[in-house]
């Protein structure tokens, strides 16, 4: 069976870590998308206070399956 991937980007932000980023922006997309394949880290960046980091962004691309239906209109 082959599939078709649509690709997104996006960007999640934490206090915790890039990590943490990662998940919150995944989490997101989970609840308004089906079928999340996989991802891919675009960028990472953070903010800085007094000489810490004080929070992280962090890019990604991410690929989902699409619907039978999706694909055929």
């Amino acid at each position: 069976m082959s599939h078709v991937y649509k690709i997104i980007e996006l960007t999640g932000s934490s206090p915790i870590s890039s990590d943490d980023a990662i998940r919150n922006a995944i989490e997101a997309a989970s609840q308004s998308l089906q079928h999340l394949r996989w991802f891919e880290v675009m960028e990472t960046r953070g903010h800085l206070e007094a000489g810490v980091i004080a929070h992280w962004q962090v890019t990604i691309k991410v690929g989902f399956t699409l619907d039978q239906d999706m694909k055929e209109s």
